[in-house]
C-alpha cells in the first residue's frame, strides 16, 4: 500500500509535469543550449581579428609583412588607410582591433641593418581580445622579413629585425575592470528590467486582480505603458548608482558625452521591459516568467562580449549576438566611457536596440487579450 500511494504522487508529478509544457521546454532547452554555447561558441583565443593597415613604406619587405600577416590565423585585413585620422575613426567605431602602421623607409632601414620600427595600434576596450593576437605579431613579422632576407644583401642583424612599438588604445595599462565594470551596467539591467517587468502581468494573474485591469475602459498599449514606465524610471536609478561606483569607486574613466550614454541606455531599458512584458504575456505564472527570463539572460551574457571576446565566437554565434540589445549597450557604454565617442561613432548600436524594441512591442500588443482564457 505505502509503494501504491508512492507510485499513485509520481504518476501525479509527471502528468501535471506534461501539462507544464513550458517548464519542461526549459528543463531540456537550457542544458543543450549551454552545451553548444560552451562547446562550440566560446573562444578565449580569437582569431581573424579585423585589421587596417597605413603603409607609408611599399618596399618588398613590408609586402612580405602583410602577407606573413594575411597567412596568420590572427589577422584580417579589412581595410588599407591612408592618414592616421582614418586609423582613429575606425578605432573610434570599433570597426578594427588593430591598426598596423610600416613608417616609410622601413625596408632601406632593415637593408642597413637597423631596427626600424612598426606601430600597431590596439583597442584594448577588452584586453583578453587582443593579447594573444599581440603576442604572436613579433614572430609573424620576424618570419615575413626573413622570407626575402635571404636573398638580400643585408648587413648583419640583432636578434630581431624589427621594433614592434604597441599602443594599447583606450587602457593603455590593460585594467579589467575598465571592461568589466562598464559591461556590468548591462547585465544588471538586462536580468532586473526584463524580470521585474515579466513578473508585472503574472502577478496580476495570480493575486486575482487581472479582472479589475482588463474591466478599465483603457486600451492594451494603455495597460503596457502604465506597466513599463516604472521599471523604466528604476533602471535609470540603478544606472546611476553603478555609474557613480564605476567613477568614484573603480576608476573608470568617463570620456563622452553623458547625454549619449544615457540615450543609449534609455533605449536599451525600453527594450529590455518590452520583452518581459512580452514574457508576462506568455508565461501563466510568475514562475515560468523567471524561467523565460533566465532562458534570454544566459545567451545574452554568453554571445554579448561580456565575458568571452566577441570576435572570437563563430560566425553564428556572433550573428546570434548581434541580436540581442547588450551586445550593442556594451559598445555603447565602452565606448562612450572609454573612448570618448559622440552619437555619430554610437548611431551603427543605437538602431539595432531601437529595432529590437520595435519588434518586441508589436508582437507584445498583438499577443495581449482582454480575456483571461
Amino acid at each position: 500500500m505505502l509503494l501504491s500511494r508512492a507510485f499513485a504522487i509520481f504518476l501525479k508529478e509527471v502528468i501535471q509535469m506534461r501539462r507544464d509544457r513550458l517548464t519542461l521546454a526549459m528543463m531540456v532547452g537550457i542544458p543543450i543550449i549551454q552545451l553548444i554555447l560552451f562547446g562550440f561558441a566560446i573562444n578565449n583565443d580569437p582569431r581573424r581579428l579585423p585589421t587596417a593597415l597605413l603603409l607609408e613604406d611599399q618596399g618588398r619587405f613590408s609586402r612580405s609583412i602583410v602577407s606573413a600577416m594575411e597567412t596568420s590565423s590572427y589577422f584580417e585585413i579589412v581595410s588599407a588607410i591612408t592618414s592616421n585620422a582614418e586609423a582613429d575613426a575606425l578605432l573610434d567605431r570599433g570597426e578594427v582591433a588593430f591598426v598596423v602602421t610600416i613608417p616609410a623607409g622601413f625596408s632601406r632601414a632593415l637593408m642597413r641593418g637597423e631596427r626600424p620600427q612598426i606601430l600597431i595600434e590596439a583597442d584594448a576596450t577588452d584586453p583578453a581580445s587582443a593579447s594573444n593576437a599581440l603576442g604572436a605579431l613579433g614572430e609573424i613579422v620576424e618570419r615575413g622579413i626573413a622570407r626575402d632576407a635571404a636573398g638580400a644583401a643585408m648587413k648583419p642583424r640583432a636578434a630581431s629585425r624589427a621594433d614592434l612599438v604597441v599602443h594599447r588604445r583606450y587602457n593603455p595599462e590593460g585594467i579589467t575592470r575598465y571592461n568589466i565594470v562598464p559591461g556590468l551596467l548591462g547585465v544588471i539591467l538586462t536580468l532586473t528590467s526584463v524580470l521585474s517587468t515579466a513578473l508585472s502581468l503574472t502577478r496580476e494573474v495570480e493575486r486575482g486582480t487581472m479582472e479589475n485591469l482588463l474591466a478599465m475602459p483603457t486600451r492594451a498599449w494603455e495597460i503596457m505603458f502604465g506597466k513599463i514606465t516604472p521599471n523604466i524610471a528604476l533602471g535609470f536609478v540603478q544606472v546611476a548608482i553603478i555609474l557613480l561606483a564605476a567613477h568614484f569607486v573603480f576608476g573608470v574613466p568617463m570620456l563622452g558625452p553623458f547625454w549619449v550614454l544615457l540615450a543609449g541606455v534609455l533605449a536599451f531599458i525600453a527594450a529590455n521591459v518590452s520583452l518581459g512584458y512580452l514574457f508576462s504575456t506568455l508565461a501563466r505564472s510568475q514562475m515560468q516568467a523567471m524561467q523565460l527570463t533566465f532562458f534570454f539572460f544566459l545567451p545574452s551574457i554568453l554571445l554579448s562580449g561580456f565575458m568571452f571576446p566577441f570576435r572570437g565566437m563563430p560566425v553564428w554565434a556572433q550573428w546570434i549576438g548581434e541580436a540581442l540589445p547588450l551586445t550593442h549597450l556594451l559598445r555603447i557604454v565602452r565606448g562612450v566611457l572609454l573612448k570618448g565617442n559622440g552619437m555619430a561613432n554610437v548611431a551603427g548600436e543605437m538602431w539595432p536596440i531601437l529595432a529590437f524594441m520595435l519588434v518586441v512591442g508589436v508582437i507584445t500588443l498583438a499577443r495581449f487579450r482582454r480575456t483571461l482564457d
